[in-house]
């Protein structure tokens, strides 16, 4: 992990948004974002894994984490890695190419997701369809090369 003043604020702004929240087998959610920023690198990618999912599952909005001293270009980083409703996941996979740091965190979110070990029974045919779909996007985002 990279610590930085920006990090520790992402960090602390993850925590704060997410201490409540639990994944598919019970775990505090916030084990997730953590373990996609242990794989970063940059303040930037770091940053943008802990906070990818905070607009998407909680109350927090672009512009209150800008308020709260996160980068602008951070922020439109997460906003990138927020799956509107009524786009199609694979069309909000492929926009997200271009752009380094937020195909690596997909790529990283992807994978977490994907692993069925996480889960605390069986895979249903419910959780192998998720697998399935994350397994197509991580091929998308990993066949993708810029020019």
């Amino acid at each position: 992990m990279l610590y930085t003043a920006v990090t520790k604020l992402a960090m602390r702004i993850c925590f704060d948004a997410h201490k409540d929240q639990v994944d598919k087998s019970g775990m505090p959610y916030v084990f997730h974002p953590w373990h996609l920023a242990e794989q970063m690198d940059t303040e930037h990618e770091v940053c943008v894994a802990l906070l990818h999912d905070v607009m998407e599952d909680t109350q927090a909005t672009a512009d209150g984490l800008i308020r709260a001293g996160v980068p602008e270009c951070y922020v439109a980083t997460c906003k990138k890695l927020t799956h509107s409703s009524g786009i199609p996941y694979m069309e909000y996979v492929a926009a997200l190419a271009d752009d380094p740091v937020a195909r690596k965190v997909k790529l990283a979110d992807l994978r977490h997701n994907a692993d069925l070990s996480r889960l605390n029974h069986p895979p249903t045919e419910r959780d192998l369809s998720r697998q399935k779909r994350y397994m197509r996007a991580i091929a998308l985002l990993e066949g993708y090369s810029a020019v």
